[in-house]
């Protein structure tokens, strides 16, 4: 059903711990929305009961009210182990029902990105994840907070906030995983720089810029690195911008300067997959527990792959606020 990938590397700063070997029943909710949440709900119930987990109720929703209710409902029932199967958006949107309740997520990838199974070392099958599960480690997770609205991997605006709304539900199932390069691509040629004015643990800065990503995780944009320090329970903020050379140069608005901008972009794309963005003189990185960002022209808040809102937005950080499963810890 997806291909086989090699593990992630794990974006944590401490192992896994292995939990109780039996915390009860469990709730599966699988969004049939997601590129393959289809196909992946009765194979995910099949593994899940193949490795000895039981279920309280399995479902599969394709709205958010509907996932929201049936969340209430377990966890007031007294569920206490959740079972997501979807991509970075359908994540985003359980944890807002999951913060401050004492209850494990378990991770199915089932979408286009999965940046947050990334993160935790889940490699991108759903039997890799069921044995995730079915291992018992867990692990405590930061979450970041945007105008205080959760979110698990990172909050961007410009480019990547511009491309996320290209990335139409059409779009992520006939490219596969192929959306996120096909949209970036049809964006390039029509984006333009914005103001950015700053606030940090360190003071302010103002730039003009054509992204900025404020990371909690280590991933996001489908496994760019926000920077190579990032972590889930590094108890901070890891932010980069990427300037605009057009705006430097005085040729903001004009044909040269489009170019300038695209051929940057262009170049530090080609290093984010490793990390390396964050030497290239274009690109200032970040870290602080706290944010705060205003910017000229407004921008749209693309968390986790879905817009919510727009500037300003002031970034948080609630430490350690979930527990989620992950892979054993490799042995040294």
């Amino acid at each position: 059903m997806m291909a086989s990938e090699a593990s992630p590397e794990v974006a944590l700063t401490k192992p896994p711990k292995r939990g109780a070997l039996d915390e009860g029943p469990a709730l599966l909710v699988v969004n049939s929305k997601c590129r393959m949440g289809r196909e992946a709900f009765p194979a995910a119930r099949e593994a899940l009961a193949a490795r000895g987990i039981p279920l309280a109720a399995s479902h599969r929703l394709s709205r958010q009210k509907h996932m929201d209710r049936v969340l209430r409902e377990a966890l007031d029932a007294g569920v206490r182990r959740i079972f997501i199967g979807g991509g970075d958006g359908t994540l985003n949107a359980a944890i807002q029902q999951l913060l401050g309740r004492d209850v494990t997520l378990g991770v199915l990838p089932l979408g286009t990105g999965n940046d947050f199974a990334r993160s935790l070392g889940i490699a991108p099958t759903l039997e890799a994840a069921c044995d995730v599960i079915a291992a018992g480690y867990t692990a405590r997770v930061d979450v970041g907070l945007a105008n205080g609205r959760p979110f698990l991997n990172a909050v961007s605006l410009g480019l990547a906030s511009a491309i996320a709304r290209r990335l139409t539900p059409q779009l992520k199932r006939r490219a596969g995983k192929l959306a996120y390069p096909v949209a970036a691509v049809a964006e390039l040629w029509e984006h333009q720089p914005f103001h950015v004015r700053m606030s940090t643990d360190r003071g302010e800065m103002e730039l003009d810029v054509l992204q900025l990503v404020v990371g909690n995780g280590r991933y996001h944009g489908a496994g760019n690195v926000v920077t190579p320090e990032s972590r889930l329970d590094d108890r901070r903020l890891d932010a980069y911008t990427i300037a605009a050379p057009s705006a430097e140069s005085g040729r903001e608005g004009t044909g040269l300067g489009h170019v300038q901008d695209v051929s940057t972009l262009a170049r530090i794309a080609l290093s984010l997959r490793r990390g390396e963005h964050v030497s290239h003189p274009a690109v200032t990185s970040v870290h602080s527990t706290h944010l705060y960002v205003d910017a000229q022209p407004a921008q749209d808040i693309n968390a986790d792959g879905e817009i919510i809102g727009h500037t300003p937005v002031r970034f948080e950080l609630a430490p350690a606020a979930l527990r989620v499963y992950a892979p054993a810890p490799t042995p040294h």
